[in-house]
């Protein structure tokens, strides 16, 4: 049964805040707010973790995960980043946005998309996840948390609750975060290239050498 913390929208409890990045750094499974909808995540280091998010979304190692970031800066530890690239990614963040790059050597190939090596980035603007990577200090592995034959995820966390607290280990429930998934923008080719609408404008700059 997961347990389940009632946190404040904009001023999340720190208390709180410090008990789930403690479940998190002891390879639980989490279902938290972002900016665009609810998430599941977990650390980044952890392959059962990891294994057990996937299953819950039934997907496999062709599914891009995404690595919630704290800014640009951690991005380009994780992910192979331009100078065209990282203006672009300076104009659109932090936003519900996920950009496709491709990863370092310092991330797990295991994370990484099987054929491509290619991985999710996201600099979300919400402030418990921000809260919640402050006290990781590191990026937090994640997917969009929409479950199996759904077409969206949730619309508030009590509804992911008696979705999934058989499944996931926390839920942190700072009410409706929406239902529309980010706008995803592959940045591996010579052009961006929007793969999913969602929240985040689709009229994407042009990457500027």
């Amino acid at each position: 049964m997961a347990q389940y913390f009632a946190i404040h929208p904009t001023h999340p409890q720190h208390r709180l805040i410090a008990q789930a990045a403690r479940i998190v750094r002891d390879g639980g499974v989490i279902a938290y707010p972002t900016d665009s909808c609810y998430a599941f995540g977990c650390h980044i280091g952890d392959k059962d973790a990891m294994e057990r998010m996937r299953r819950i979304r039934r997907v496999d190692d062709r599914h891009h995960l995404t690595l919630m970031c704290r800014d640009l800066s951690e991005i380009a530890l994780f992910a192979k980043v331009d100078n065209a690239q990282y203006r672009l990614l300076k104009r659109l963040t932090p936003g519900s946005y996920t950009f496709i790059l491709e990863g370092t050597r310092e991330l797990p190939r295991r994370i990484l998309h099987s054929r491509r090596k290619t991985i999710g980035i996201r600099v979300p603007d919400h402030p418990v996840v921000a809260a919640l990577l402050a006290e990781l200090n590191e990026p937090l592995l994640s997917t969009t948390a929409i479950l199996p034959d759904d077409e969206q995820p949730p619309s508030d966390g009590e509804e992911l609750r008696a979705r999934v607290e058989h499944d996931v280990d926390l839920v942190l429930d700072s009410g409706s975060c929406g239902i529309e998934p980010t706008t995803v923008v592959d940045l591996t080719g010579k052009r961006p290239e929007v793969v999913r609408k969602g929240r985040g404008a689709v009229e994407i700059p042009e990457l500027q050498g």
